[in-house]
């Protein structure tokens, strides 16, 4: 089963590379960039049967650094 994790920084946290893509967006000529969230997307291939939960605890422990970030899940 595939399962996607969203992991992106908190409202808040400082996101210097947002901020650089929309700098040089800017110097694109893309003028409409007000603002840029960087994160990532990790791509599960979990055993049929693994519940959402399960994989929340997988963001909590492993994939998403909980003080400064948070995650969605979207499963099938």
């Amino acid at each position: 089963m595939k399962v996607r994790v969203v992991v992106m920084l908190k409202e808040g946290v400082l996101d210097p590379q947002g901020e650089a893509i929309r700098h040089a967006l800017g110097a694109m000529g893309f003028d409409g960039v007000n603002g840029v969230r960087q994160g990532k997307v990790i791509a599960l291939d979990v055993a049929d049967g693994t519940t959402e939960d399960e994989v929340a605890q997988m963001c909590e422990r492993l994939l998403a650094n909980t003080v400064i970030e948070s995650y969605t899940v979207e499963m099938p």
